[in-house]
Parts: structure tokens; C-alpha cells; sequence
């Protein structure tokens, strides 16, 4: 449910939104937080719903040092009368909101069949119910005003299965299925409202402090490892230019593509990789808690432990999110060059 203490709204200068008002879920760490900072410093308003009181107050003032003013909502978003409560909280306060980032989600490492069920439940209705209970929060503002951009998080691993994260993954791809089929019924309603899915890599963010583990050693990313900003970046592209689908970072794309091509041998490779992959020896700083069922005090920001391993740039996803232009340039250079060798003639 939302609470009162963790419901806040701060504003530097009373304006209104420059370019309206943007809700992130999971908003208060990781790549959630680093979303909420892109978010403002686009000139966006932006509304943090999460669990952690620490945390939210962390992004609400992020939000508020860029200008922009900011509304904190505690919320688990499991619970889908709790999130259409957020919203409606959101717009009594901010105003319509214009875009709708669905980013919260929770994992368990550990084989399948050493996975409690309250457990792999619990994780599947955050990640998947999660995605469910804002999108239906979202549309029904944003259908009877035919406009805004819906964004689903995804990840590499909407479409490629994994060791050790079989709750994570089944997530992902169960929202792709859900996300095609909203899409086929907006189009048939003639509706304007646009859905977009950005993908991601693996990030260095902090769900790997606090990620249920069972694993013997501190859990990672599977390598290459990309700063959140990276991903924040593209969601924030993307709700500004929307399209279907956008794969961020090569390896992404490497995932897909592989797996659509040689899924058998994939299996394989994994088998003998996702177990080490996933874990870092290394790393001896012990995990800061659990927050499968509760979320973990402290501000924790949007950066995990591997900030010495992570990538700051994929230009790769820079010109897959900017294609159009920089065809439009070639273009235009192509003909003036035609010009001017014609002229020459």
C-alpha cells in the first residue's frame, strides 16, 4: 500500500512540468534510480514508486536538485490497488501523466529446484505482476486521453534463459508475451497511447548486494558489464521516440540473435558458464541484506560493486537510438557529393 511518511512532493520552483510527468517503479536504486535522474534532467517532473523510505527520499531530492519537482510514493507493486492508488496519488498532485517506466523487479539466485515456491512466487509478482498492475495503471489514465508512452524494462533475458535466475527470466519473457498483446489491442482500438520495450544488458547496479543468493560466492552480472546510465539513457530515448522494441549494448543483440539461431548450443555453453559467470570470488564485501520481502534500509543509490568493470558508453546503442538522424546525414552528405561531382562534370 502507499504510505504517508514516504509520500512527499518538493519543488524548487512551483513550475509546471516542461515536458510533463514521468512515473518510475523501482525508481528509488539501480537502474530505477539512475532513470529517475535522466528523467529530470530531460526536464520531466517524475514520480518514484518503491518500497524503501531511504531510498525514495534519495530520488526525490536527486529530482528536486535538477529542478523539477517530485513526488515519492511507497508502494510494492505486487499489490495492483496500490499501484492504480500511486497513480491516481500522481495525477491529483502532479498532473497527467505522460510517460509510465515499469522498471521494479526482484530476483533469487540459486538452481530452480533449490528455490523455495513462496519464494519464486513472491519474485514472479513483482517482476511479472509488476509490469501487469502499471500497465493497467497507466493506460487506464492514459487511454481516455489517447496520448502517453508506456515503457517496459526487459532485458537479454526476455529472451534467453539462464542458470540460477529461472524466476528472473521466466518474468521477462512472460512480459513480452503480455506486452505483445496489449500492443495488438491498442492498435485495434485505433489508440494513440505508445507501448515501447527497451532491453537491457547486464548492468552494474545494485541488485546484487541485495538479491537473495544461495550462491557460495558474491552474485554479478554476466559480463560485459554496463553502467546504469547506459540503460537510463535509452529509456529515456525511447519514451521520447518510441518504437516496439530496442536492444541496448551489443551483447544484447549478441543474446538474441544467438538464441534464435543456435539455441541448442547456447544451452550448452551455459551449462558450462552461467554457474561461474554469475558469481564474482573476488568481491569479499558481504551483501547488505534481502529485500525480497522487505526493502533494505539505507539509500543505496544506483551503482552496485562493479564500477571498476563497467562500460560509461555503448556507441553501439547510441546509434541504433539515433539511427534516423545520422541516415539523414549520410544522406544528405551522399547527394551533396553527387552535387558537386556533377557540377565538376
Amino acid at each position: 500500500m502507499t504510505s504517508s511518511t514516504a509520500d512527499r512532493l518538493e519543488s524548487l520552483d512551483g513550475e509546471s512540468a516542461k515536458k510533463g510527468v514521468a512515473v518510475v517503479t523501482g525508481g528509488s536504486a539501480g537502474l530505477g534510480r539512475a532513470t529517475v535522474r535522466a528523467f529530470a534532467a530531460a526536464g520531466y517532473d517524475v514520480a518514484v514508486l518503491a518500497r524503501g523510505e531511504d531510498g525514495l527520499a534519495g530520488a526525490v531530492a536527486d529530482v528536486a536538485g535538477a529542478g523539477r519537482r517530485a513526488l515519492g510514493l511507497a508502494v510494492d507493486v505486487a499489490d495492483h490497488r496500490a499501484v492504480d492508488a500511486a497513480a491516481a496519488q500522481v495525477e491529483d498532485r502532479m498532473g497527467p501523466i505522460e510517460v509510465w517506466v515499469n522498471n521494479a523487479m526482484t530476483s533469487i539466485f540459486a538452481p530452480f529446484m533449490d528455490t523455495d515456491p513462496e519464494d519464486f512466487e513472491r519474485a514472479t509478482a513483482v517482476t511479472y505482476f509488476g509490469f501487469v498492475n502499471g500497465t493497467r495503471a497507466a493506460l487506464r489514465r492514459m487511454k481516455p486521453r489517447d496520448r502517453g508512452v508506456l515503457v517496459q524494462v526487459g532485458s537479454a533475458l526476455a529472451y534467453r534463459g539462464i542458470p540460477l535466475q529461472a524466476a528472473y527470466c521466466g518474468s521477462k519473457h512472460a512480459m513480452v508475451g503480455f506486452t505483445e498483446s496489449v500492443i495488438t489491442e491498442l492498435l485495434h482500438d485505433h489508440s494513440k497511447v505508445r507501448v515501447a520495450m527497451v532491453h537491457m544488458p547486464a548492468l552494474n547496479t545494485i541488485q546484487f548486494n541485495w538479491v537473495k543468493s544461495q550462491l557460495p560466492h558474491h552474485p554479478q552480472p554476466v559480463p560485459p558489464i554496463f553502467q546504469p546510465e547506459v540503460g537510463a539513457a535509452a529509456i529515456v530515448r525511447v519514451a521520447e521516440h518510441p518504437r516496439r522494441s530496442t536492444w541496448v549494448g551489443l551483447p544484447t543483440a549478441y543474446t538474441v540473435l544467438g538464441n534464435r539461431v543456435a539455441a541448442p548450443l547456447l544451452d550448452r555453453y551455459l551449462a558450462r558458464t552461467g554457474y561461474e559467470g554469475q558469481q564474482s570470488p573476488q568481491d569479499t564485501r558481504p551483501e547488505i541484506g534481502e529485500n525480497l520481502y522487505a526493502p533494505v534500509p539505507g539509500d543505496q543509490g544506483a551503482h552496485g560493486d562493479f564500477d571498476y568493470k563497467a562500460h560509461e558508453r555503448s556507441p553501439e546503442t547510441w546509434l541504433s537510438l539515433h539511427r534516423r538522424s545520422v541516415l539523414g546525414t549520410l544522406a544528405g552528405a551522399a547527394a551533396a557529393v553527387t552535387l558537386l561531382a556533377r557540377g565538376r562534370r
